[in-house]
């Protein structure tokens, strides 16, 4: 796996070595030892998989400790614009985010460690997502960001009148209205 920086510390994103041949591909999504070589220490806990249509944008999210979650995600079919929100306080780079187009066939992952907040937009007729975390899901731990918070300037790639939101996802405060952060 190659391991390429990103404009915010520890968000990197992870392209594997594929074989390809007259059968197809073969690669590894995840090798323990490489990525705690490469990326960080960390034990993965759970997996999630999510289905989603064109215009669907799922986030901000994030967990606050003790439940906070390091994400490895990627894409198996479509094509996302997935986006890591800095909301570490005091951290040079805070409310600054790293956007990655992850696709089915660039196959690449994005890393988000501890710290951030989470979110992706659907830029294909439908997607299936994957993502691996190093923590529970902790409902009472839940916080999020408004995804179209006009500081963080992130361009979701999708027209306004096609987004689609949970009734949840509609609710978030922007990011200077946040009461907790990191």
């Amino acid at each position: 796996m190659e391991i390429i920086k990103t404009a915010i510390e520890g968000v990197v994103i992870i392209e594997p070595h594929l074989f390809k041949d007259e059968r197809g591909y073969f690669f590894e999504s995840f090798n323990l030892r490489e990525f705690e070589e490469k990326v960080c220490k960390t034990t993965f806990v759970q997996d999630n998989e999510s289905k989603s249509s064109y215009g669907v944008i799922r986030g901000l999210h994030f967990q606050k400790p003790p439940f906070a979650q390091s994400k490895l995600v990627r894409v198996v079919k479509g094509a996302v614009l997935d986006v890591a929100v800095d909301i570490r306080k005091g951290s040079p780079t805070f409310g600054k985010h790293v956007a990655v187009e992850l696709t089915e066939n660039n196959h690449c992952q994005l890393f988000i460690p501890r710290g951030f907040a989470h979110g992706f937009s659907v830029l294909s007729e439908e997607v299936i997502f994957q993502y691996k975390c190093d923590n529970k899901y902790a409902p009472e731990s839940e916080g999020a960001i408004a995804w179209g918070d006009p500081d963080l300037r992130i361009d979701w790639r999708i027209p306004m009148d096609k987004v689609l939101l949970s009734e949840k996802d509609k609710q978030h405060s922007n990011l200077k209205e946040v009461n907790w952060l990191f």
